[in-house]
């Protein structure tokens, strides 16, 4: 997979101009360097590991801020919200605001006399199974793996343990100057490795969703929402959601750079008020969208209708 202005997106583009292509790791050949390295540690038993990203937004497309009449970049500068004159950078530093304009500064020596000490240590407290942790704990995913070759037995005796067992380890560890609580989990050949949030940053539902009100839904209103739900069915598939946004920015700079109109926005069209008509016409529209053979094979039904095929499920290669 290449990059948002490869082929045939940007088809007819000049090669030599320097466009500002970026390499997301996962797509990349080369090995990517880990963002933080340590031990995984059970009880007595360590394991050296590495810790890596497993999401990147590096080849997103960038827009900077420029100035309209040079072309050229701005900078940002700090500036004294009472005097409006520029502070230097050794004379900013962090403050927590007491009262309205009032702050207790705070320098960067004393936060660091008071931050968890990091030992390099990613220690499992606990195992767990995987279902009773609310995935509205997940923070930020990673891969863990071993960091180096004499580690790769030691690391799939945990893995395959884990994976026997089918339970996820609660560990914890400082991270990127942070004291962070981490789920890991067994996948494919590597550890999954998510960060988790802790329990005051996650909003209860009952505080999200107080104000809104309990109304039971019954009769052909509920059917037609189940007969909607179940006609667009299908399986997960990542690869199947498209970037709009980024699609379209491509779309905008390669207009700009040839020279090109902008194309103007069709104006959006009137949403349906009523609810069961809204249902009705999506039931409808679901209809007219099912394959022919489906709609076929369901009117074939009573004693004289040949026996349904049953479908073979996909094989999944190995690896």
């Amino acid at each position: 997979m290449g990059s948002k202005f490869d082929p045939p997106r940007l088809k007819g583009f000049n090669p030599q101009r320097p466009w500002p292509l970026s390499k997301n790791f996962a797509r990349s050949p080369l090995s990517p360097r880990a963002s933080w390295k340590g031990f995984l540690k059970i009880a007595e038993l360590s394991v050296p590991v590495g810790l890596y990203a497993a999401a990147s937004t590096s080849e997103r497309i960038v827009l900077h801020t420029i100035n309209r009449s040079t072309g050229n970049r701005v900078r940002r500068e700090f500036v004294d919200a009472e005097t409006g004159e520029a502070v230097d950078r050794d004379d900013q530093v962090k403050g927590y605001e007491v009262t309205k304009g009032e702050y207790v500064s705070i320098e960067p020596d004393e936060i660091a006399a008071v931050m968890p000490q990091g030992d390099k240590t990613l220690t499992i407290s606990a195992f767990v199974d995987l279902a009773d942790v609310d995935d509205l704990y997940f923070d930020k995913p990673y891969y863990l793996g071993p960091s180096d070759r004499g580690a790769e037995e030691t690391f799939a005796l945990v893995r395959e343990g884990m994976r026997a067992a089918k339970v996820a380890a609660v560990a914890e560890a400082v991270l990127f100057r942070r004291a962070r609580a981490v789920l890991i989990r067994p996948l494919d050949k590597q550890l999954a490795a998510s960060t988790l949030n802790y329990d005051y940053e996650v909003r209860s539902a009952e505080q999200a969703f107080s104000d809104v009100p309990g109304k039971k839904i019954t009769g052909e209103m509920l059917d037609l929402a189940v007969h909607i739900i179940k006609s667009r069915q299908g399986a997960f598939d990542p690869r199947a959601f498209k970037d709009r946004y980024e699609d379209a920015l491509a779309e905008l700079v390669k207009l700009k750079l040839e020279g090109k109109a902008i194309p103007k926005r069709a104006p959006p069209s009137e949403p349906t008020v009523n609810l069961m008509q809204a249902l009705r016409e999506s039931a409808a529209a679901g209809a007219r969208n099912q394959p022919s053979s489906e709609v076929k094979a369901k009117k074939k039904t009573g004693p004289g209708a040949p026996a349904k095929a049953k479908p073979v499920a996909p094989r999944r290669k190995a690896g």
